[in-house]
């Protein structure tokens, strides 16, 4: 499997999103299956096999929001996306069938616009919940601390190596 393109965002006081000091990690072409169904079915086994229970499918939010409490793999398995990450002034990247993205706890994410059904598997590591928060400046610093206590996971929910590219950096 190829590297993941990596995506360092800076925290957003301003607008409330602690993002992280973690790059988020963009796999590129990762199930190549003919049929919705098989891609999503092929997500899923991948991340419980690499040790993130897949816990839905669904859209993603059209709204800025991230989770201070849990780390997120998603993989997509129908349709293409522009979504931004790290809140409202955060890039734009293109999410199509097939890509996965690991978003670091308190990484903000919105989907800008969508064709062909889009539609993701989600999943989490071993024993985090996903909390939904929206930005709230007034918040950001208890945000950021919460989000930068959450544990690291064991392994890369798509290549299931170690996470040597969320390691601490000296």
């Amino acid at each position: 499997m190829t590297q993941p393109e990596t995506l360092r965002l800076e925290s957003d006081a301003q607008s409330g999103f602690p993002n992280s000091t973690l790059p988020i990690l963009i796999y590129r072409s990762v199930v190549k299956e003919a049929q919705a169904e098989q891609r999503a079915q092929a997500f899923e086994a991948l991340f419980e096999q690499n040790g993130w229970p897949p816990a839905w499918r669904y859209h993603l939010y059209d709204f800025q929001h991230f989770h201070a409490d849990a780390h997120e793999a998603l993989g997509v398995f129908r349709g293409r996306a522009q979504a931004q990450l790290g809140g409202p002034n955060g890039p734009v990247v293109t999410l199509e069938t097939g890509d996965a993205l690991v978003l670091p706890a308190g990484t903000g994410h919105a989907c800008l616009s969508d064709e062909g059904d889009f539609c993701m598997v989600g999943a989490y590591p071993p024993g985090q919940t996903p909390d939904l928060e929206r930005g709230d400046p007034a918040a950001f610093d208890a945000m950021k601390a919460r989000a930068a206590a959450v544990a690291l996971p064991a392994h890369d929910p798509v290549d299931g190596s170690a996470m040597t590219l969320w390691a601490p950096r000296s």
